[in-house]
């Protein structure tokens, strides 16, 4: 094994694939199917929202796709490369690679300024540009005069705008990201959605978020519910209900 980039896949492939992907928590009386047999297919390019109530699967399917949990079953391949069975450098050079993250409540290092958090993290791709790609990318979010800056000295919406951008400079082919407006109010939470449709139109990433805010749907190419570990419904952006709706789903399973 070695940190050596990983292959891409042709550009006619899905960018994220599952296949018969399950994971399961405990045995026997404890058991519990977070994921439930998922097949799954994302095109590159394509802005996608997670839906479904708490306890759905969401946060354990995203977590699948950035390598931080693994299948108990199933197939795994994000842009060429099946994560079932990689050993620890590769899923390193993986998250290094393809994926960056953005989370509820920033993550941000409070002892460096806006700059240096975002630097951090894009040096890890072993570029000696992380500087001119940190600045180009909180330029992109609107804080090129913050840079200086540290995160007490921000607002939430300004520290999520450096999250943002600290996955943005990566330039990994995809954002996952786990409730980014939910520390924040509807104003600035609406801004960080530009942001994140943004990625998708102007740069090309694949999107994902998890959220229980109905404005992520809204600004989604797609939108995919979750029931009980289950893919209850998924719909393009204007399409009605299928018929197996959350709700026929959650009957059924009663």
């Amino acid at each position: 094994m070695n940190d050596a980039p990983l292959p891409p896949t042709a550009a006619t492939d899905p960018l994220i694939r599952l296949t018969a992907v399950s994971r399961v928590y405990g045995s026997g009386e404890t058991e519990v199917r977070a994921l439930d047999d998922v097949d799954l297919a994302i095109p590159r390019g394509q802005f996608v929202s997670l839906l479904g109530p708490s306890g759905s699967g969401k946060t354990t399917l995203l977590n699948l796709v950035g390598a931080i949990d693994h299948p108990t079953h199933g197939s795994i391949v994000v842009d060429g490369v099946e994560l079932v069975g990689l050993g620890r450098a590769d899923l390193t050079a993986y998250r290094r690679d393809k994926v960056g993250f953005v989370f509820q409540f920033f993550n941000l290092v409070p002892t460096l300024t806006a700059i240096e958090n975002v630097e951090l993290i894009a040096s890890l791709t072993e570029r000696d540009d992380a500087h001119d790609r940190s600045i180009e990318a909180l330029g992109s979010v609107g804080l090129g005069d913050h840079l200086d800056r540290f995160p007490s000295q921000l607002s939430g919406g300004q520290q999520q705008r450096v999250a943002i951008a600290r996955a943005i400079a990566k330039e990994t082919p995809v954002l996952l990201c786990d409730e980014p407006t939910g520390a924040l109010d509807r104003a600035t939470g609406d801004e960080v959605l530009g942001l994140l449709r943004s990625a998708v139109t102007d740069l090309g990433r694949t999107v994902i978020v998890v959220s229980h805010d109905p404005a992520v749907e809204e600004v989604s190419d797609r939108s995919l519910h979750l029931v009980d570990g289950r893919l209850a419904d998924d719909r393009l952006r204007g399409e009605e209900l299928v018929p197996e709706s959350a709700a026929d789903l959650t009957a059924g399973r009663s």
